[in-house]
């Protein structure tokens, strides 16, 4: 018997197996390795308050805090990133050059949903990857993103331009290979509608009037990681969270979720607007830059954009 056939192969294996620059590659190794602590952490830490707040004001759990340190240190050991934005941080963190093979800049998410942690919901690390030392470039600029889901499952999702690829946390501690070159269909069945409805704008509204009418499922869990895995995973379907009348620019910041998420769900097959150009044509200037977002299976977003134009 040939024991190898039934090995399933690892993060590593597959980041070389699949040509990816080896710099790139560690990026996106060592991000799996932060979440295993991360997952650590989220089972047995303390998810009370930090006693600070991030760049927009907002109380920072003791648990957001763990998990951007992890992270950043993890960045930092890789000798490949030059400068870091997170969404914990109130400005550009710049890692010192000196022995470094340097190229790349990161910003990320480090605990996506992180109020979700103590009523037991899915909550996620979302990370987009570019070349060069400036963190807040054009998103179709990058050249890899990925995320990490924490949930009844630990599983982890990378792209590279070579494919969307998921991976499995097994009981050894690590990433296992689950399926390779994910794919949306072009039509879904479901979709995730963001926001209060009473804050919504007419065009907005008559999207979501239009996808009740059609039989669309409604499946929205209040996390951006899981109901974008589910859109990928289940091959189909639209997330959208709007303008509103009470947040103009919408709520999801384009340089730590829109970005690598539209990056990854576009190398898949779908799509991603703010309703009237694609999330990735969007330039990004500014840490807390936000955008609205109607993202996944092409016909559902071509449909959305029509309610705008």
């Amino acid at each position: 018997m040939n024991i190898k056939k039934h090995v399933k192969r690892g993060l590593w294996s597959h980041l070389m197996k699949s040509g990816i620059e080896m710099g790139l590659a560690s990026i996106i190794y060592e991000v799996g390795v932060a979440s295993k602590y991360v997952n650590h952490a989220m089972r047995t830490g303390d998810l009370g308050l930090a006693g600070t707040s991030n760049l927009y004001g907002e109380d920072q759990l003791a648990l957001d805090v763990v998990a951007d340190e992890i992270i950043k240190d993890r960045l930092d050991h890789t000798g490949r990133v030059s400068r870091i934005i997170s969404e914990e941080q109130s400005e550009i963190i710049i890692f010192e050059r000196k022995n470094r093979k340097g190229g790349y800049s990161v910003c990320y998410d480090p605990l996506d949903g992180s109020s979700l942690v103590d009523v037991n919901l899915s909550v996620g690390t979302i990370v987009a990857i570019y070349a060069g030392d400036d963190p807040l470039q054009n998103g179709r600029k990058q050249v890899g993103a990925m995320y990490v889901l924490y949930g009844p499952r630990t599983t982890l999702v990378y792209g590279a331009g070579n494919g969307v690829h998921e991976f499995t946390l097994n009981n050894l501690g690590e990433y296992v290979l689950t399926q390779e070159y994910i794919q949306i269909r072009e039509q879904g069945n479901i979709f995730s509608p963001g926001g209060i409805r009473r804050d919504y704008l007419p065009e907005h509204e008559k999207i979501v009037t239009k996808f009740e009418a059609d039989g669309y499922k409604l499946r929205y869990s209040g996390g951006f990681v899981p109901d974008i895995n589910q859109i990928l995973l289940k091959g189909g379907g639209l997330f959208m969270y709007p303008a509103t009348t009470t947040a103009k620019q919408g709520k999801l910041r384009l340089p730590f979720e829109l970005n690598p998420m539209a990056y990854l769900v576009e190398l898949a097959g779908g799509a991603a607007t703010d309703g009237q150009k694609p999330i990735l044509d969007l330039d990004c200037n500014d840490l807390d830059q936000r955008s609205p977002v109607y993202i996944g299976s092409r016909k559902e977003v071509a449909l959305a954009a029509q309610f705008f134009n």
